[in-house]
This record gives structure tokens, C-alpha cells and sequence, in this order.
């Protein structure tokens, strides 16, 4: 069945019933607005991504499911990024109205098993008719205890910067696309199906671990890069404690230049936070209880939100960073 055959009514039920009711909703899918509430004493934080077919992602190289997660893995992410529990999801869809209906099904199965699988409901949206592309828009609500969240703002000289994870291996799978190259089982996971680190940031939050943490979308160097000019202080990276999967380093053998993706490329959704040198050893801590790496790769110091990198021999260079802009990219 074809999209135009099931309507847009249609489609609403479908979606309404493929989607459990969560705690804290009053009023969900079927009315003009979600009713919903928090927990005494948080406070709200709303994220919103919008996905555009053949800027973020293209139909011919991810299939329905694997792109319903990412749609919600990368909106998960901004909220865990802020040390918060995501709560609620608000998805809107714009598609061809001769669409197949399986592959609508395959997206909502991706896209309802990822936010199921944080505790994540789906409360509202809206559906539309698309003359050509597909469009995607996801906002998730979460909260945080009053002045628990952790913002960009609170690094200061002398925190140990750290990421959770491994660098690079969604850029990577992402440019071998591009060249027709087939990836790496692992480097094409890291792609099209990130892991939204939600329990770290809560746990660095609630334990007052990290001062200042974002999520890494336009790569290390320039999501380091917004830290350092919210806080107002400068950092080093050190290179060689770069943390590379053992995919991503067979992949870039003999091809150094590939390796700058751990620093420029984008979409690992890794967190990237600064640590007061004395709890680094509860945050380590935290990573073996986790069961994930947490890496350090530099420092913090005095300064107004320059960048520098530290390389193999030991000498340090000055950055120039610009984080990915969708204005200034055809």
C-alpha cells in the first residue's frame, strides 16, 4: 500500500497506535497539543534536529529503520549532552505520497525502538506531503533537577578534557560512501545507527563530574571549540591520545591524512566534557561501571577560547576551527 492510498489520517492512527503511552502523559497523540508533566523540582529542556533527505542522510545508502534511529539517536544526544533524562518525543514527517507504507513502518519501528529504548515517549508531531525529499523533524524533552544540567559554560584552567568512545569512525564511514568504497561493518554501524550516551550525562551530572559537556556533531576540534569560547579559556588537544577503533586504524593505514577525521570529522555523538583534575578518577570509574571508554585527550587553560593541538613530536600548533555551517556548505 502506498502512502496516498492509506491518507494522512490514516497515517496518524497508524502512528498513534504503534505508540505506548509513557509516564507523565495526560495527553498524547489525538489532540492539538501534548499534556504532559515533570517531576517535582526539574526544570524542562527541549532539543530539535531537522534531517533533510540528501543533506544528512541519503535513502540509497541506510535503509527505513536504521534511519528512524538515527533520527531519534542524534536528538537523544543533545539532551544527554546536558546531563538530562529524556522524557518525551515530538516527530514530524514530510514524505512522496506514493512512499510504500512498509518502508514508513520500518521508520517508525526504528524510530519508536530507539526512543524505547530510554524510557521515551511519543506524544505528538504532525505528517505532511513532500513534493520530492523526505524531511524529518525530531524534538525530545527531558529534565534535570534545578541546576543540575551541565551547560558549555563551566570549563576552567586546569580541567582534564575527556570523550567517551572512539573518534572518527562515522566521518569515515561517511567520506568511503562518497568515494563508492564499501566500509567497514563497524565504521557503517557508527553511521547510520550512533548511540546516544543518555546514562553517562546523567551520571556525570547527578555526580557533579563534568563542568562544562557537549556532544560531539561537527567533530572534536570544532565542538572543543564551542566549549572553549562559552567558557572563555583556551585548551590543548594531545594528538597521539586520540581514541581510534581498531576498524577506524585499519581503514587510514598508509593514509595519514584520513586520520585528521578523529579531529575534524563529524557525527560521532560522543561526549566531550572537562574534568576538575581531582575526579578523574571517578569518571574513569564510572566508564569501567558503564562499561565504556572514556578517553583524555588534552587540557585546559588560561586564555579566551583558542585552540591549540599538541602533535607527535611534542610541538603545539594553533587551530583555526569552524564548525560545520549549513549556509556556508553547498
Amino acid at each position: 500500500m502506498k502512502l496516498s492510498e492509506l491518507g494522512e489520517f490514516g497515517l496518524i492512527e497508524l502512528i498513534r497506535q504503534k505508540s505506548p503511552t509513557g509516564s507523565g502523559v495526560h495527553r498524547g497523540i489525538g489532540d492539538d497539543a501534548a499534556e504532559i508533566s515533570l517531576p517535582a523540582g526539574h526544570h524542562l529542556l527541549t532539543s530539535t534536529d531537522l534531517l533533510i533527505e540528501d543533506v544528512h542522510f541519503r535513502r540509497d545508502w541506510t535503509d527505513y529503520q536504521a534511519l528512524g534511529h538515527k533520527a531519534v539517536a542524534v536528538n537523544l544526544s543533545d539532551i544527554a549532552a546536558m546531563g538530562a533524562t529524556p522524557r518525551y518525543l515530538y516527530l514530524g514527517l514530510a514524505c512522496p505520497g506514493d512512499t510504500d507504507l512498509d518502508d514508513i513502518n520500518m521508520f517508525l519501528n526504528g524510530a519508536l525502538d530507539e526512543a524505547a529504548r530510554h524510557n521515551v515517549a511519543l506524544v505528538g508531531g504532525d505528517t505532511c506531503r513532500s513534493p520530492g525529499p523526505w524531511l524529518i523533524s525530531v524534538t525530545i524533552e527531558g529534565s534535570a533537577p534545578a541546576n543540575q544540567a551541565i551547560g558549555r559554560d563551566g570549563a576552567q584552567a586546569g580541567d582534564l578534557i575527556m570523550v567517551s568512545g572512539s573518534l572518527g569512525d562515522s566521518a569515515l564511514a561517511l567520506q568511503m560512501l562518497r568515494e563508492g568504497q564499501a566500509p567497514d561493518a563497524e565504521l557503517l554501524a557508527r553511521h547510520h545507527r550512533p548511540t546516544a550516551q543518555v546514562e553517562l550525562g546523567r551520571r556525570l551530572a547527578e555526580r557533579g563530574l563534568a563542568r562544562a559537556m557537549i556532544d560531539i556533531s561537527d567533530g572534536l576540534a570544532g565542538d572543543l571549540e564551542h566549549i572553549l569560547q562559552a567558557s572563555r579559556v583556551d585548551g590543548v588537544i594531545d594528538e597521539e591520545l586520540l581514541p581510534l577503533s581498531a576498524a577506524f586504524r585499519r581503514a587510514t593505514d598508509g593514509h595519514p591524512t584520513l586520520r585528521q577525521l578523529a579531529l575534524y570529522g563529524g557525527e560521532d555523538y560522543e561526549l566531550l566534557f572537562t574534568v576538575p583534575p581531582d575526579r578523574v578518577a571517578e569518571v574513569s570509574a564510572l566508564g569501567v561501571q558503564l562499561q565504556l571508554s572514556i578517553t583524555r585527550v588534552g587540557i585546559i587553560q588560561e586564555g579566551s577560547g583558542r585552540l591549540s593541538l599538541r602533535d607527535g613530536t611534542g610541538a603545539i600548533h594553533a587551530l583555526q576551527v569552524r564548525g560545520y555551517d549549513h549556509f556556508c556548505h553547498a
